[in-house]
């Protein structure tokens, strides 16, 4: 059975994909990303990976 590790991440709406992208590089999965704080311009991504892939 696959355990998963999660991450949650701040988004700067400016340099959403390269942020995406390393965090691609290093095995995580995008489940989902939601507006940040009231009053925030920024995004919040979930991330998730198989438990052990470092």
């Amino acid at each position: 059975m696959t355990t998963w590790e999660y991450a949650t991440i701040p988004l700067l709406t400016h340099n959403t994909k390269a942020i995406l992208d390393q965090w691609g590089e290093d095995g995580w999965e995008l489940v989902q990303v939601v507006p940040g704080p009231a009053g925030s311009t920024n995004l919040v991504a979930y991330l998730k990976r198989p438990k052990g892939e470092k």
